[in-house]
């Protein structure tokens, strides 16, 4: 008898919306390889590791190469000195993490996939609408139903619970604060409703805090600043994005104690997949994250993402100086705006690549509420950032 393959995978698209553009791009380079192409698509970072981290993992490599010193198998829920850092960076937003409420992954894209897990096939999942494809996706692939609370205009793309299309009160619920698309940011108000609704309800929280190091002034970094959020909230967190670890790999996820659900930890039962399913992060690569949130690393660090945001204000100010509606780029890398004269998303793609040579990632991709929406990110040069702002000003002033 043949072998029975996951018929889910039928319910997903055959591309990931960021291959598509890629592919798209690779055609129109193929076209026209004298054409000049600056990318502000994918939110990978183009500023390199920050010196300091670069050292520690230079030396934690040359440890590797010493019998005295060497590391193999390392906890898979990682290592004191990284959990250590994380909990003293939570310490100043006011939040206290038991080491055992930490857990050091591969990055947050995996555990954000990963963490599905711990949780039935049943559970009736809501995502925001626009979203980032992979909470859709994953869950798709593992036969969840999914529901949306559409994010748009009147809601400075914040959806509440109110938001929610229908009746039915979902089992899991998906935030990202500051949002990826829409650079969107929850402040502590709103945050407070979402926790108190999963609390009341039974519900638990995954919240996407990817990009909480564009945060600025008095607005949360972390769920856990919010009361009641370690009763019902998981926290995934990346390196990506805070140190450039986009291909260095790096992250974790907090999984608190208080959080139980039908009489099981989900902090034990996190801990058991990870156990059985996974071997722990690179020593070398732990190392240069603890490295991040030293003195010299922060310092250094921070200099690359107020880089980024100089990058984000030239596009907001752009934005401002057309008219264009959008969210996002004060404390996030991405600013999401209308298509200029009523364009829907894919047609305003070809568009900006046709005639400006400009990437970006069509708004319809992650979800219907973005049709009429586009995304470009920060993370270019800011030569190219330059550029691409002055052709767009002149294009569609």
């Amino acid at each position: 008898m043949a072998a029975k393959i996951n018929s889910n995978f039928g319910n997903v698209s055959e591309s990931y919306l960021f291959a598509e553009v890629a592919r798209l791009v690779a055609e129109f380079q193929k076209a026209n390889p004298d054409r000049k192409v600056i990318r502000m698509g994918i939110g990978d970072v183009t500023r390199p590791l920050a010196k300091t981290v670069v050292k520690a993992m230079q030396d934690a490599a040359a440890e590797q190469g010493k019998t005295e010193t060497f590391h193999g198998y390392g906890p898979e829920q990682g290592y004191d000195f990284l959990k250590d850092s994380i909990r003293k960076y939570y310490a100043d937003y006011g939040v206290t993490l038991d080491p055992d409420e930490i857990f050091i992954s591969d990055g947050a894209k995996s555990d954000c996939g990963n963490i599905l897990n711990i949780f039935a096939e049943d559970n009736l999942v809501l995502v925001p609408d626009p979203v980032y494809p992979v909470y859709v996706d994953t869950n798709t692939m593992d036969g969840r139903r999914v529901i949306f609370a559409e994010a748009n205009e009147a809601n400075g793309f914040l959806p509440m619970p109110e938001d929610i299309k229908t009746d039915e009160v979902p089992d899991i619920i998906y935030l990202c604060s500051p949002n990826n698309p829409t650079g969107a940011v929850y402040d502590h108000s709103q945050l407070k409703v979402w926790v108190d609704y999963a609390n009341a309800h039974g519900s638990v929280i995954l919240f996407d805090a990817a990009y909480e190091c564009f945060v600025t002034g008095d607005m949360p970094h972390s769920i856990f600043e919010i009361e009641g959020a370690k009763t019902c909230a998981i926290e995934i967190c990346s390196f990506s994005k805070t140190a450039g670890f986009t291909g260095t790999r790096c992250g974790y996820t907090v999984v608190p104690l208080d959080l139980v659900r039908d009489g099981r930890s989900l902090n034990k039962m996190w801990l058991r997949r990870q156990c059985t399913k996974f071997n722990g992060t690179a020593y070398i690569v732990q190392r240069g994250a603890a490295a991040v949130f030293t003195p010299e690393g922060e310092k250094e660090v921070k200099e690359n993402i107020d880089y980024y945001r100089g990058n984000a204000k030239i596009m907001t100010d752009t934005m401002d100086k057309l008219g264009i509606f959008y969210t996002g780029g004060k404390n996030s890398p991405y600013v999401w705006f209308k298509c200029p004269n009523g364009m829907e998303s894919w047609e305003f793609f070809r568009v900006l690549l046709n005639e400006l040579g400009i990437v970006g990632t069509p708004g319809a991709g992650f979800g219907p509420a973005g049709k009429n929406f586009f995304r470009l990110t920060a993370f270019s040069t800011r030569e190219a950032t330059e550029e691409a702002m002055k052709k767009f000003c002149e294009y569609f002033r």
